[in-house]
Formats: C-alpha cells, structure tokens, sequence
C-alpha cells in the first residue's frame, strides 16, 4: 500500500481582515460618489442660471435695441419681461445655492455690461464660483 500523501489545507472563505479592507474601500468609493454627485447638482443649478441670466441680458439688449434714447441706468427688471424668450409673464426665479431668492440688477451704467444676481434687499453682487469670466452664476464679462 502506497502512503497518503498528506493534503494541505487551502482557506474556501475570505478572512475577517479581507472582508474588512472590501467594505472600507465600499465605503470610501461611496463617500466620494456621494460628494461628487453634490458638486455636480451645485454646478448644474449655475449653469442653469447663467442660462437664465444670459437670456436675461438678451432682453436688455432687445430693449436697448428698440429703445436707444432711454438711459440704461432706469432700466427695470418689468422692462424686459416683454422681451424675454418664451413669452414668459415674470422674471424667470433663480435660488443661490442655500435656496435664498435672488434677483437682477440691469440698471449698469453701461449699456454693454451684462445684469447680475444680487441677494434680495441687500444689493450684493452673487457669485459662489468667484470668477467673473467661468460663466456660472454670470455671463462671463471679464471687466468688472
């Protein structure tokens, strides 16, 4: 009779420390997915009203167009309402990025410079991207 060989024993299951390293590295890649997805909601809410602000100063443009005599600087926001796309009724609503309302300034001195988001009733300039010229949160006018 021949002598079994004797067999080695070979592990069928993951160990508690390989487990261990998969669900942190499950738990890492979800992490960054989540933050990710946050910062691209945040970027198409700026795209989308740089769009609405772009459509914006169209209208002033328009209005200027048909009304070259009137100074720029009493321009209001009801001015423009006739010229804006898609005969919308009002100015189109646009939220900052913690959901507060914003609204337009369109009365620059200059007839050129595009209008801005300010926050309601404090007047200040609105811009979380902190660039005048990436086009998000503005039209991308490069002198302010």
């Amino acid at each position: 009779m021949k002598p079994s060989a004797t067999k080695q024993f070979q592990p069928s299951a993951f160990t508690l420390l390989e487990m261990s390293i998969v669900i942190m590295v499950l738990l890492s890649l979800i992490g960054v997915g989540l933050f990710s997805s946050n910062k691209i909601d945040e970027w198409k809410l700026a795209r989308q009203a740089s769009e609405t602000l772009r459509s914006v100063y169209s209208a002033k443009r328009m209005f200027l167009s048909d009304n070259p005599t009137r100074p720029v600087t009493t321009l209001t926001t009801a001015d423009l309402i006739p010229y804006l796309p898609n005969n919308a009724v009002a100015m189109p609503p646009a939220k900052s990025l913690t959901g507060a309302a914003l609204g337009y300034k369109v009365n620059d001195a200059t007839p050129t410079k595009p209008p801005v988001y300010f926050i309601d009733g404090s007047g200040v300039h609105y811009d979380p991207s902190g660039s005048y010229t990436d086009q998000l949160w503005d039209v991308g006018e490069l002198n302010r």
